[in-house]
């Protein structure tokens, strides 16, 4: 059933925020996509997922506008245009290893960018706002699984600490102006249509190429894999679902907070060694991989891995896609993509 209104999706040409926006045809009466198409990686994969989007809207209700969220004049008159009643933030300078050398493009894009944007929602009075926060806040919590309630003030780079001022900033705007908001610390998602600068593609790529891979900290690594489709269901949710006040909370909780706010765990809740994620592909690709062992690099962390009852309880998040079968998609994607036989 359509619902009759509008939202709005920045980071379209992104990971996940096209897969995002190839989900919600159908679901509203206007879909309007943001993204600046930056150079940070492969300008063609972003353009070739907008070519998707616009291949999957056969009703016309998408729009597509480039602009930069540090731009703030530009981001104001664009809600200002559109009047979106839910904004979904999947806009930012993304990768923990390059914001060690390049620090000012995460506070550009994550800091300065998430606060105009969240202002001119706060503007035009969005019903509704929802952001991509990261499981990287959790820094080198060893406390296992992470939970939203745990202590997250001790981030390991600056990527982190930016998703962390996310959070805040958008906690104060909650209790200040009153607007609904929903953080979605996202554990490390891969698929189909993925970011070049992540493991899956790095490593599948070295793989048939024959070339060497680097495995940190020893491949003594676990991570909490998510499929993309599982994200996007959660995301949907929350598009469905704005938080609300919990006037009775006198304790700062992730789904229960004086002000319409919560944060939650997106996540497989399943860790994978390292080791074993490279056996599955190999399998999947069907070649060996050549291993490089090296220590731990700077900002990075041995583990993740998400405890996701509160998702579960407040918006039934039950992530579906097991390692196995998301790698065998991927893979498939990969080489249907970039036309590999082997």
């Amino acid at each position: 059933m359509k619902e009759n209104n509008k939202i709005l999706v920045t980071g379209a040409a992104g990971f996940i925020g096209s897969a995002l926006i190839c989900r919600l045809f159908g679901k509203y009466e206007q879909i309007i996509g943001l993204d600046n198409l930056n150079t940070y990686y492969d300008i063609d994969l972003k353009i070739n997922r907008l070519n998707t989007i616009k291949k999957k809207n056969s009703k016309g209700d998408w729009t597509f506008e480039k602009c930069d969220l540090a731009n703030k004049e530009h981001i104001n008159s664009v809600i200002k245009k559109y009047k979106p009643d839910i904004v979904v933030n999947l806009a930012a300078q993304a990768g923990v290893r390059y914001s060690i050398d390049y620090p000012h493009e995460y506070i550009r894009s994550n800091i300065l960018g998430f606060s105009n944007l969240i202002d001119a929602c706060k503007e035009n009075k969005v019903n509704n706002f929802i952001y991509a926060s990261s499981s990287s806040v959790y820094g080198g919590n060893l406390k296992m699984p992470f939970h939203e309630d745990d202590k997250v003030d001790q981030p390991l780079s600056l990527y982190a600490a930016s998703k962390k001022s996310n959070e805040l900033i958008a906690h104060s705007y909650s209790h200040v102006y009153g607007i609904p908001c929903t953080g979605l610390r996202l554990f490390t998602v891969y698929g189909p249509w993925g970011r070049p600068d992540m493991a899956p593609m790095i490593f599948t790529k070295a793989i048939i190429n024959g070339d060497p891979i680097d495995v940190f900290n020893n491949g003594n690594m676990k991570r909490d894999f998510t499929y993309i489709d599982d994200v996007i269901d959660g995301i949907i949710e929350c598009c469905k679902k704005p938080p609300l006040p919990n006037k009775k909370s006198f304790h700062l909780e992730s789904c229960s907070s004086t002000a319409p706010y919560r944060v939650f765990n997106i996540g497989n809740s399943q860790p994978v060694q390292l080791l074993e994620f490279i056996r599955l592909l190999q399998k999947e690709i069907g070649k060996d991989a050549k291993i490089n062992y090296k220590p731990m690099q700077i900002g990075d962390v041995a583990s993740t891995f998400a405890d996701i009852s509160k998702a579960k309880k407040c918006i039934n998040f039950s992530p579906k896609i097991s390692i196995e079968d998301g790698l065998k998609f991927f893979v498939s994607w990969y080489k249907e993509y970039y036309k590999i036989k082997i």
